[in-house]
């Protein structure tokens, strides 16, 4: 079992953000993260996710994902995600994040579990400091998406 603890912040919201992600697996362990000069909560909640399982290096093992996002959690746990994407995802936010998750979650089919943030959850906390961590880091990246520089044929 693999168990994968996700968490996204950002300050302003939009505003400076980042992610963080721990992925356990018996004795191994593994701590993601990554900032974005602007950015929205929601986005690296869900970024976090997509770039923990874009991480993984097997596919036949069982994946938990625990995470604070009700957003996040809720749009996979009721199926939301394929309503919206049956209706082509109009007028939804973070298509882009989510046409790169479907596969993933076609690939991994992962089971989700939604954590109370800021809660003692040593993992979910530990995901929060990686996140606000990376979003303070000096000359952070654009989210090419949410800046719309996809327009320009990045993505």
């Amino acid at each position: 079992m693999i168990n994968i603890y996700t968490d996204g912040a950002a300050k302003g919201n939009p505003g400076p953000g980042g992610y963080g992600a721990v992925l356990l697996y018996k004795k191994h362990r593994k701590e993601l993260a990554e900032g974005f000069r602007l950015t929205t909560n929601n986005r690296m909640e869900l970024l976090a996710v997509i770039k923990a399982l874009e991480s993984l290096k097997v596919e036949d093992i069982p994946v938990n994902i625990y995470s604070d996002s009700k957003y996040v959690v809720d749009a996979v746990q009721k199926g939301w995600i394929w309503a919206w994407q049956k209706k082509g995802f109009k007028d939804k936010k973070n298509v882009d994040l989510w046409k790169r998750y479907i596969p993933l979650h076609l690939k991994y089919k992962p089971k989700f579990h939604w954590v109370k943030g800021h809660a003692g959850n040593v993992e979910n906390e530990r995901c929060d400091q990686l996140a606000v961590q990376a979003a303070e880091l000096p000359n952070l990246p654009a989210d090419l998406a949410y800046e719309g520089e996809n327009k320009q044929g990045l993505f």
